[in-house]
């Protein structure tokens, strides 16, 4: 099949302070995303969320449905975001194709039957994607670099000077719960999110991208008197669940693509830790 999946289950927050070095990967990394010819994604029980990467080759690669949503076709009762961090390519929406360069993103609404990844003139794109539950069908909409909505927030001398791009967000694009962008450290930096914080109205998943070779980020988790850490290579993902926190620092500046569904659409509604009161 060029359609593969994994499912992973919710955790008690009491249960994951037990939780071992393997555990911990095993429940919330997601480590091989891009295989050429393969769509692969993980259907996660925090918000029903799935994350996912498609490589297409020659040959296009269909978005077609999967068992656990027990539907006719993939974004039957869906909506999806899709981000491409790789070479130009095509997202081909029932019959028309959009062009999505590198860090361009594409919503796709509700009820659209046929979804497909192409590659552009022989180039190789890595298309990014999460997707979740929806109940109103919207448009299919591109957006581009030039139409994200940017805030810069951090400095150099607290190592978070950061350039935010909301993508898919709900003052660009109609979405039903689907939020995604991209923030981008600036280089002599490697914290984001920091302060770091939580948000038990939503879920979120980070994917780290434009990590160097032979360098790592270190994505921290947990509640926030009791942190947990998972390190991470270049084009890995990896699962925050609401009541976790969201934050990471790597060895290097580097890129990575957030992505939220649950109660609102209000990015800004966040629950902030004071870095003292980490542990």
């Amino acid at each position: 099949m060029s359609v593969n999946y994994s499912v992973r289950y919710a955790s008690n927050p009491e249960d994951v302070k037990d939780y071992g070095t393997e555990r911990l990967r095993d429940d919330f990394l997601i480590e091989d995303l891009f295989v050429e010819g393969e769509i692969n994604m993980v259907y996660s029980f925090y918000g029903r969320q799935i994350v996912g990467g498609a490589k297409p080759g020659s040959t296009a690669l269909k978005l077609e449905t999967i068992e656990p949503l027990k539907a006719n076709f993939f974004l039957e009762r869906r909506e999806l975001g899709v981000i491409n961090v790789g070479e130009p390519g095509i997202v081909k929406v029932g019959d028309i194709e959009y062009e999505i360069d590198y860090k361009e993103a594409i919503y796709v609404g509700l009820g659209e039957e046929e979804v497909s990844f192409h590659q552009k003139d022989g180039h190789q794109p890595l298309l990014y994607f999460n997707s979740a539950p929806a109940h109103k069908a919207y448009p299919t909409k591109k957006v581009s670099q030039d139409d994200a909505e940017i805030v810069e927030l951090g400095s150099l001398e607290t190592a978070n000077h950061r350039v935010i791009r909301k993508l898919i967000v709900n003052s660009i694009v109609d979405t039903c719960q689907l939020q995604m962008g991209m923030t981008q450290l600036e280089t002599g930096s490697v914290w984001n999110t920091m302060p770091a914080h939580v948000h038990n109205r939503r879920m979120e998943a980070y994917f780290y991208f434009e990590v160097p070779d032979e360098q790592a980020v270190c994505h921290f988790m947990g509640e926030p008197d009791n942190t947990r850490h998972i390190w991470m290579k270049n084009n890995q993902a990896v699962l925050s669940p609401p009541w976790s926190i969201h934050c990471g620092s790597g060895t290097s500046n580097y890129t990575f693509i957030w992505a939220m569904n649950g109660e609102n659409l209000d990015y800004g509604d966040m629950d902030h830790v004071e870095i003292k009161d980490l542990r």
